[in-house]
């Protein structure tokens, strides 16, 4: 999934190009509820392998979504992915299988993180973004495979 979204995410344009009419017909009813059984798959997949927030849910609500930037994309998808995590975090908690050491190690580097990031994701060019991102899913999902 994650060479998937990369792929989406560099050939974006050529897709939509191709793919632009039938997804630029498609009715803002239709797309309510396409996102809203987004959401049920991405709440499902995160719960049991906390992978497919931002995978997937980058390349789905770039296809939904073609004329927003990939800021607002991303943006959108991060703020979905904070109570969606807070749920399945809570019932992995529940369930006695989250170790609070890691825990607290992963926040003390994400958090300063996410403050960095979010202020460079709206300061730097579209396109720069999503290679970027593309690269480092790349790099990921070939780390995943081999």
């Amino acid at each position: 999934m994650l060479l998937l979204t990369a792929v989406s995410l560099v050939f974006r344009r050529p897709f939509l190009a191709f793919a632009g009419p039938y997804l630029e017909g498609i009715p803002p009813q239709r797309t309510a509820k396409l996102t809203v059984a987004l959401g049920a798959a991405l709440g499902f997949l995160v719960t049991i392998s906390s992978v497919g927030a931002g995978a997937l849910g980058v390349t789905a609500l770039l296809l939904l979504y073609p004329r927003l930037p990939t800021a607002v994309i991303v943006g959108s998808d991060i703020a979905h992915a904070v109570p969606l995590t807070l749920v399945a975090g809570l019932g992995h908690w529940w369930l006695g299988s989250v170790n609070w050491p890691l825990l607290l190690s992963l926040l003390c580097g994400s958090l300063p993180g996410i403050v960095l990031g979010s202020h460079i994701a709206t300061r730097v060019p579209d396109m720069v973004l999503r290679m970027t991102l593309a690269s480092v899913l790349s790099v990921v999902g070939a780390r995943l495979v081999f």
